[in-house]
């Protein structure tokens, strides 16, 4: 049910709900618990859901739009597909399937960053109200309940852990005797990854440099977790195969939790961004800029950025599976039965 309330205290929108048991996994308290009946709630979504659909309400009443949206189908199929993914295990390398789900769990830890924005007071930057937005609460708990959703807050873990958890149950805690680290590495995500630094100015530079760079974030962040739904239906499909993997279906229930935890991070980051978009910019001189082209920029280059960073990993992927089935003895033959069950072009060789 939609709230009439708008305006929010930092300490409402990290508000969790009374659980009549928590969630353990892997021996370990996680975040978010279970209503009496039974029922998942996620954390910090006491006041946050309703929260983000009165600013969505609100926004659509006074400015008469629709909250921005990405289409699913813009990200294309998860590789390697369900299929490919159940014949790797029933081929007995399930070590890509072991690095995938790691890798997962460090993007997630690395999303956590997002709570390191510290907007401030954001009304000088655009020529209409900002109270009473999703905008204007990023600062007040927004950006901070995102973070601690993704790497645990305290004692709770966090997406991070609960996808490591996902990984050891469905695999038996395979950390034991598989080189994470290096599987890390060769995926791009090792000690000497590339870091996200400074990239050139795509908004005038009378436009503080500082919201460019929050929202350019904020873009990135939202396709990232728009395009993670595909990954959590993928997962899901063959995690909760009790004769492929281990746990009786507990590493899917844990994805699904996640995924339920994500919801509110979609929703509140194409608030804002909308926010954004249809409101009026000011620059460090006063000079005023329309939203939809400030918004729409960044988009566009986010967007454009897609498919080759798709493509990308792709190849990363498709590296990792070579590098496992070159230990097997019949790696070739496994390697062609992988290949024959793809449903999209072959990703090129790097």
């Amino acid at each position: 049910m939609v709230t009439e309330q708008i305006e929010f205290t930092e300490r409402e929108l990290l508000m969790c709900h009374d659980v009549d048991a928590p969630l353990v996994a892997g021996g370990r308290r996680c975040h978010g618990g279970f209503l009496d009946d039974g029922r998942y709630v996620s954390p910090r979504t006491k006041h946050r859901v309703p929260a983000i659909e009165a600013w969505q309400a609100h926004h659509r009443e006074v400015f008469g739009t629709e909250i921005l949206d990405v289409p699913l189908d813009t990200f294309g199929e998860n590789y390697p597909n369900v299929a490919q993914a159940r014949y790797l295990i029933e081929a007995g390398v399930p070590e890509p399937l072991i690095a995938t789900l790691t890798r997962i769990g460090t993007v997630e830890g690395l999303g956590a960053n997002i709570r390191l924005l510290k907007p401030g007071n954001l009304q000088p930057r655009f020529d209409d109200d900002i109270r009473g937005t999703a905008l204007d609460h990023l600062g007040k708990g927004l950006f901070e309940a995102h973070g601690r959703d993704e790497a645990g807050f305290e004692d709770e873990a966090g997406h991070e852990d609960m996808w490591f958890a996902a990984r050891d149950i469905a695999f038996d805690h395979p950390t034991s005797t598989v080189d994470v680290e290096a599987m890390l590495e060769r995926l791009g995500f090792g000690p000497n990854r590339k870091g996200g630094g400074a990239t050139d100015r795509l908004l005038p530079d009378d436009v503080s440099a500082n919201v460019e760079a929050m929202a350019m974030l904020m873009v990135r962040v939202l396709l990232i977790e728009i395009s993670a739904f595909r990954t959590f239906a993928w997962a899901e499909a063959w995690l909760s195969d009790v004769d492929l993997v281990a746990g009786d279906g507990a590493a899917a229930d844990l994805v699904s939790y996640i995924r339920a935890d994500e919801t509110p991070h979609i929703a509140y980051l194409a608030t804002a961004l909308t926010e954004m978009r249809d409101r009026t910019w000011i620059g460090e001189s006063g000079k005023k800029y329309p939203g939809t082209e400030m918004v729409g920029t960044l988009l566009d280059v986010s967007m454009a950025a897609v498919g080759p960073n798709r493509d990308e990993g792709r190849r990363a992927t498709l590296r990792e599976i070579e590098h496992w089935c070159d230990q097997r003895q019949n790696g070739a033959e496994i390697l062609e039965g992988f290949h024959a069950l793809d449903t999209e072009d072959q990703p090129a060789p790097a």
